[in-house]
C-alpha cells in the first residue's frame, strides 16, 4: 500500500509557515500557480504586486525592520530577472531577503527552450546562496538553508528556483519543515578586549562611528551606555542613523555626505575610531581615514573588509552589545573632561546642524527650500515614525539633517543606493509596523519608477504617504555635474499632474502651492487612514550654495 502523498508546493508553504513568514510579495506566472494557491490555505498573506522589482523592495524593506528574512515571488524568465535590482539592494545593505522564483522543469532545463534562462547564475554575484531546488524532497532542507543563510550575519538576499515540474509534484506526506537552529549571540574574545582597551586608554582623542551593523544587532542601549561610561562622541553612517539618538549630548550626526561636512572635523582631531558594527559599502573610510594614520578598532559579529584606509589594530568579533559593555568595564578612563577632548567640537557641530534645521523651519520661499522640507517631516513625524528617503538629492538632504532618535526610523540604501524603493518599502514598513506612520520621501524621478505600486498599496489598504520633491530633473546628477563640471546636460524631464495620478488609482493628492502650506498638508495625510500623495516643489539652488558654503570650511571648529 502506498504511503499518503502531499503537494509539493504545499510543502513548500509549510516551511515558510515554520519559518514565520507572514506575508509574500510577488506577481504569480503560469509556472508556480501551484506554490500562490498553496498560500491561499496557509497564514501567509500574498500581497501581489505590481512590479517584481516593488516585491523585491517590499521584502528587503519588511527584512531590515524584522530581522526576519522578506518573502519575494516571482514567475521563472523575466519575472524572476526584474526581482534582481532588489535582491542586489539587499544584499549590497545587508538585508536578509529570500527570494523564490519558478523555472523552466527538469525535462527541458538542458536544452533551448522557451523562457529558458540560465537563473542560477545571474543570481549568485548578487546573493550569498543561489541554487535551483532538483527534487521536491528537497525542499525542507533547502528552504531551511535559505533562511539561515539570509538571515545568518552578514545577512544578505539568497535565491532559490524551483522548477515547475518540481513545483507540481507529489510527495510523501511525512515530509515536514526542519526545525529552526537559531545562531546564539558569540561572547567576544577577553585578549581581545583587553587589547583594545589597551589602545583606548593611551588615545589622545577617540570617536565611535556607529553603522548599520549596530542597528541590527539592537545595540542601542549598549551604545549610549558606552559612550556615556567613556564620555566619548558618536557618529553614525547614513544607514546608521538612530542607533545613537541625534538629540543625545555625545552625538555628532552622521557622515556621508559628498563634501567635508561638519561631522568630519570630529574624525579629523581623532586618533582613534571605535567602529562599531561598520561596514564598508555604507560609507568610504577614505573620507575619515585620509592619511591613515588612526587606529581603529573593529567591533562587529564578523571581521572586517581589507581597505587601504579602514587598518584594523583590535578587531572584536562577537556579539556587539556584549562587547560594548565588556569594553566599557575594562577602560577606566573619561574624555569629556579633558582638555583636549572633542566636547567642545561637539557642542559646535551638534550648534551648527541645529542652526541649519532653526533656519530652514524659517525659510519661506517657494518653491521650498530642501532645508525647509526636512524641518516640517521632522516636525510632523513623531519620534517612533518611519521615513524611507529615496536615492538622489532627497537622500543626501534628510541623511545629512533629518534628526533621527531610534533605530529604523530613516531608512536610505546606502550600499547599491537603488533609485525607487521608497514607495515599495513604505508598504513593507506599514506592514511591519502598522502602529507606526510611515512616509516615503522621494524625487519625482525615483518615484516614477516604482509608483504603481500606489495600486497596490489602496488595493491592500496599507496606509502610506508619498512626498514628492519635485523639480523636473535628476537632481543629485545635476547637483554632481554643476559641482564637478560647471555644467549639466540630459537630466531634465517633464512630470505628470501628480494629484491627477495619485487620485487615478483611488490615492488622495495634495499639491503645495506655498511654504507654509507643507506642514499641515503633512499631517493631515499622515492622520488619514489611507494612501495620500503630496507633492512639494522644491528650489535646488540650495544644493550648490550647501556644497560651496562646506567646501568653504578649512579649519577645526
Amino acid at each position: 500500500m502506498s504511503s499518503p502523498q502531499v503537494a509539493a508546493a504545499r510543502l513548500l508553504v509549510r516551511a515558510l509557515e515554520a519559518e514565520g513568514v507572514e506575508y509574500v510579495f510577488g506577481i504569480p506566472g503560469e509556472e508556480n500557480i501551484h506554490f500562490v494557491d498553496a498560500i491561499n490555505d496557509s497564514s501567509i498573506r500574498y500581497i501581489l504586486v505590481r512590479h517584481e522589482q516593488g516585491a523585491a523592495f517590499m521584502a528587503e524593506i519588511y527584512g531590515r525592520l524584522t530581522g526576519k528574512a522578506g518573502v519575494a515571488s516571482a514567475t521563472l524568465g523575466p519575472g524572476a530577472i526584474n526581482l534582481q535590482l532588489g535582491v542586489a539592494d539587499a544584499t549590497t545593505n545587508s538585508t536578509p531577503v529570500v527570494a523564490i522564483s519558478a523555472q523552466v522543469g527538469l525535462d527541458r532545463i538542458y536544452k533551448e527552450s522557451h523562457q529558458i534562462v540560465d537563473l542560477v547564475s545571474l543570481f549568485r554575484p548578487i546573493t550569498k546562496w543561489a541554487e535551483l531546488a532538483p527534487t521536491p524532497e528537497a525542499l525542507p532542507e533547502m528552504i531551511r538553508k535559505a533562511f539561515k543563510t539570509a538571515q545568518t550575519e552578514r545577512p544578505g538576499a539568497v535565491y532559490l528556483a524551483i522548477p515547475e515540474d518540481v513545483e507540481a509534484a507529489e510527495v510523501s506526506a511525512d515530509l515536514k519543515p526542519l526545525p529552526l537552529n537559531v545562531v546564539r549571540p558569540q561572547e567576544p574574545s577577553p585578549a581581545q578586549i583587553a587589547r583594545a582597551a589597551d589602545v583606548i586608554a593611551l588615545a589622545r582623542q577617540p570617536i565611535v562611528l556607529a553603522g548599520h551593523g549596530a542597528t541590527r544587532a539592537r545595540a542601542s542601549q549598549a551604545l549610549i551606555h558606552f559612550s556615556e561610561q567613556l564620555g566619548l562622541p558618536v557618529a553614525t553612517t547614513f544607514n546608521g542613523k538612530g542607533v545613537f539618538p541625534d538629540d543625545h549630548r555625545n552625538a555628532l550626526g552622521a557622515v556621508g555626505f559628498m563634501r567635508h561636512d561638519y561631522v568630519n572635523f570630529g574624525f579629523d582631531e581623532a586618533d582613534v575610531i571605535i567602529a562599531v558594527g561598520y561596514e564598508l559599502q555604507e560609507f568610504d573610510p577614505v573620507k575619515v581615514n585620509p592619511k591613515v594614520d588612526k587606529k581603529i578598532i573593529h567591533i562587529h559579529q564578523f571581521p572586517a573588509e581589507v581597505d587601504d584606509h579602514y587598518p584594523v589594530e583590535v578587531g572584536i568579533q562577537g556579539d556587539i552589545s556584549r562587547s560594548l559593555r565588556a569594553l566599557a568595564e575594562s577602560v577606566h578612563r573619561r574624555f569629556d573632561t579633558l582638555p583636549s577632548g572633542t566636547g567642545g567640537t561637539g557642542r559646535k557641530i551638534r550648534d551648527l546642524m541645529a542652526g541649519e534645521l532653526r533656519d530652514g523651519r524659517s525659510e519661506s520661499g517657494f518653491p521650498l527650500s530642501p532645508r525647509r522640507v526636512v524641518a516640517d517631516i521632522r516636525e510632523a513625524m513623531g519620534r517612533e515614525d518611519i521615513v524611507l528617503a529615496d536615492t538622489g538629492a532627497v537622500k543626501m538632504w534628510m541623511a545629512r539633517m533629518y534628526p533621527t532618535y531610534e533605530p529604523n526610523t530613516l531608512l536610505v540604501s546606502n550600499g547599491l543606493s537603488s533609485m525607487g524603493f521608497a514607495v515599495p518599502g513604505a508598504l513593507a514598513a506599514k506592514l511591519a509596523h502598522p502602529d507606526r506612520r510611515v512616509l516615503a520621501a522621494t524625487g519625482d524621478g525615483a518615484f516614477l519608477m516604482n509608483s504603481q505600486e500606489l495600486e497596490t498599496a489602496v488595493r491592500e489598504n496599507i496606509p502610506i504617504t508619498v512626498l514628492i520633491w519635485e523639480d523636473d530633473a535628476y537632481g543629485l546628477i545635476e547637483w554632481k555635474m554643476d559641482l564637478e563640471l560647471g555644467r549639466n546636460s540630459h537630466i531634465k524631464f517633464g512630470n505628470p499632474d501628480f494629484v491627477k495620478y495619485a487620485e487615478s488609482f483611488g490615492a488622495k493628492g495634495y499639491r503645495v502651492t506655498a511654504a507654509d502650506e507643507l506642514l499641515p498638508t503633512l499631517q493631515k495625510a499622515l492622520a488619514d487612514d489611507g494612501v495620500s500623495v503630496i507633492t512639494v516643489p522644491v528650489d535646488y539652488s540650495h544644493n550648490l550654495r550647501l556644497t560651496d558654503k562646506l567646501g568653504e570650511l578649512t579649519d577645526a571648529l
